[in-house]
């Protein structure tokens, strides 16, 4: 039977009157890849940064490796944090440092490693995701967009984290890099045991991806199940959002 890593259980998050989580209920289950899908503003990021606790959650619960983290001292959820990393969309490498520090930068921040450690250990996870050695020494501008999203996913994998966030990691690529990023994104999660969440509105992405679909839509989870499902679900939300339909049930605000 496999563990359950993480639980959300009625989580409810608010930005004045805008309610953007409307009770979030789900499990993730150890070494799995899950995929949250849904438009944009359902809340798949807002759900994110509560669990990382970089948002407090208003009402609910939120357990990681059997730890509560909803209204947890800061300790705690540092200690959460130890085990999550992130892949944050469009990059978000730090322009002024060479490659290899931007893959290295969280374990030179908390000296895990020194600057020579955290070179080697750079060069071995850029050559994980099938970048040569000698793109350690260059800059990030010197770089095309699918080569800094790998630079991107060398970072996210560079601490062996225990779960790995990914926040539509192949926005603004084309079809055959996405490609390419999604295999990478697979491949890293697998070879690490890793527990994955990608969100994203991309189905393509989550064929490739997901072990397990989730769908958010006005703060809810309102479908869940294998990636394999999903095109026999029988949900209309499920079958209006995947086959890119004007018509049905999700009500699109153009105003």
């Amino acid at each position: 039977m496999t563990n359950t890593r993480l639980t959300l259980k009625n989580v409810h998050k608010s930005f004045g009157t805008k309610k953007v989580l409307q009770g979030i209920t789900l499990d993730v289950h150890e070494g799995e890849s899950l995929v949250v899908i849904g438009g944009s503003g359902t809340g798949k990021s807002v759900m994110l940064k509560c669990i990382l606790g970089l948002l407090p959650a208003d009402t609910g619960s939120i357990i990681l490796d059997g730890q509560e983290l909803v209204k947890s001292p800061e300790s705690v959820l540092e200690a959460a944090r130890q085990k999550i990393s992130m892949l944050f969309q469009g990059s978000a490498l730090f322009d002024s440092l060479p490659v290899w520090e931007n893959v290295a930068f969280g374990l030179l921040q908390e000296k895990r490693v020194n600057r020579q450690e955290g070179k080697a250990l750079a060069i071995k996870k850029l050559a994980a995701v099938g970048m040569p050695k000698e793109v350690a020494d260059l800059y990030p501008a010197e770089l095309s967009g699918g080569m800094q999203r790998r630079v991107a996913l060398a970072r996210a994998i560079a601490s062996d984290p225990k779960m790995i966030f990914f926040d539509e990691p192949t926005t603004g690529l084309d079809p055959i890099m996405a490609g390419v990023i999604n295999d990478l994104i697979r491949a890293s999660v697998r070879e690490l045991g890793a527990t994955a969440i990608t969100i994203t509105h991309d189905m393509a992405s989550a064929r490739r991806i997901a072990d397990r679909v989730a769908m958010i839509y006005q703060g809810q989870i309102i479908w869940q199940g294998p990636i394999k499902d999903i095109e026999h679900s029988n949900n209309p939300y499920i079958e209006q959002f995947t086959h890119g339909r004007t018509e049905g049930p999700i009500q699109i605000d153009v105003s």
